[in-house]
Order: structure tokens, then sequence, then C-alpha cells
């Protein structure tokens, strides 16, 4: 239930590797910082030095691999490291933080942020995103206004240790911690979440659930194929005019 092959196809991805030797899905991001230097130092060497931007386009580092057809418009800040794959499209305003991997074919949209996560193919945040310490499948679309949060409100450092508390989900009534103080969520492959949704440090939602707008999804395991709606309650009455009921001036 809770391995990478219960909410990816990775025979469909070139990085599938990423998981290897992992227990539960999330044991990804543990390794993803020395995964995506590994494949910066051997297949997909950085190759940013060579290219042409826009000049309000800031590349910070030169650890960066972008594909063939990738069109980064002006305005962009794309930190490393970082891997992009073919025919991205990354829009104006876009803020990449660092560890970030994007598959071919993945839209990351206007002032979307993201920062130490994985987007497989075709994945989408075109609108106002934000995306921490997370991992989501192909085709996943994040409606606007869309935050993965990664970090609890109640999450502080340690005065003698400077470390935060982990991060602890319940699932099936068992409780496991992730060993992460900071973790966003899991969408699996075709997840779609509505405007202006937000989930909850830890959240895992399997493939092809849909799940409306405006939802605060809660940390924990969602199945896949669900929808996941937001029930609210609303009274509509007539409006009163201004100056209605007024004598009026003789």
């Amino acid at each position: 239930m809770l391995t990478a092959q219960d909410f990816f196809d990775l025979s469909q991805t070139t990085h599938a590797g990423l998981f290897a030797g992992t227990t539960y899905v999330w044991d990804a991001l543990a390794v993803l910082s020395a995964y995506i230097r590994r494949r910066l130092d051997t297949d997909l060497k950085p190759n940013v030095a060579g290219m042409a931007f826009h000049p309000s386009t800031v590349i910070d580092g030169d650890d960066i691999y972008i594909g063939a057809g990738t069109v980064i418009e002006p305005g962009v800040y794309l930190k490393g490291p970082a891997i992009i794959g073919r025919n991205c499209e990354i829009r104006q305003g876009a803020y990449l933080r660092g560890d970030v991997i994007l598959g071919d074919g993945v839209v990351l949209g206007h002032t979307s942020e993201i920062k130490h996560s994985l987007l497989l193919d075709h994945a989408h945040a075109p609108h106002f995103a934000y995306i921490g310490d997370s991992l989501l499948g192909a085709r996943v679309n994040l409606g606007a206004g869309t935050k993965l949060s990664n970090l609890t409100v109640t999450s502080y450092k340690d005065p003698a240790t400077r470390q935060r508390p982990t991060i602890a989900i319940e699932v099936g009534g068992q409780r496991i911690d992730t060993g992460l103080s900071k973790f966003g969520a899991v969408l699996g492959d075709d997840v779609q979440l509505g405007c202006n949704c937000v989930t909850n440090p830890g959240c895992l939602v399997g493939p092809r659930t849909l799940v409306y707008a405006l939802v605060s999804l809660a940390k924990g395991y969602h199945p896949a194929d669900s929808v996941i709606k937001l029930r609210q309650q609303m009274e509509v009455t007539s409006r009163r005019r201004a100056g209605a009921g007024r004598p009026a001036k003789g």
C-alpha cells in the first residue's frame, strides 16, 4: 500500500532508480539530493553553461541539466542542483529552489515554487502552486493556488540539537514515523487537486484520486480511485437596496 509501485508506474520513467532499495515511497526524499548529484556526474551532465536565457532569468549554479525542447521563460529563478526533462514549460516567475527533478513534458507555472521534489512526466503545476518535499506522479495536475505544505505549525527546532521533530502518520491504525522533519505530499499517477487545495504535511494520495477545490486534506493515506469532496452549507438572502424603505424627502 505504501511502496513506490503503489503510487507510480515506474516502468514509464527514467527516474525509477530514485526508488531503488526504498521500503516506503517517501524514503526517496531522503536520497533525492544524492540521486540528483549522481545522475549529474554520470549520464545527465550539466549543460546550462552553454545556453542562452532571457536577461531577467536567473540561473544560480552550473549543476543543472535541461533537456531538449524545454522552454525557460523570462523571470524564472532556477537554482541547482536540478534535472529538467525534455519539452517542459517553466513559465514566467517560477522559482526552483534546488534539489528538483522534473520529468518530460512537465509544466511549472507562473509564481509556482518548488524545492526538494520530484514531478514525473507530464505533471502540471501551472498556477500559483507551492511544492515542498513532495513526490508527484505522472499526469498529476494541481489546480490554481494549490499548496503542498511540508512543515507542521507545531514544528520547532530543539534548542540543543537544532533538529525538528519527525512527521508520523497513521495508516490502518498503525503509526509510522516517516523519519522526515519536512514532508509534503505523495500524489500518485493521474491525481488531480482542485483550485486552492492544501495538503497537510504527510499526505499520501493514491493514483487517479480526485480532490475537489478548497479541500484541506488531512495527513495520512487516501485510497486510489477516490473522490474527495468538500461540503459547504450556503445561505442566499435577498439583497436590500441602499435607501430602500426610507421616507422620500419633500
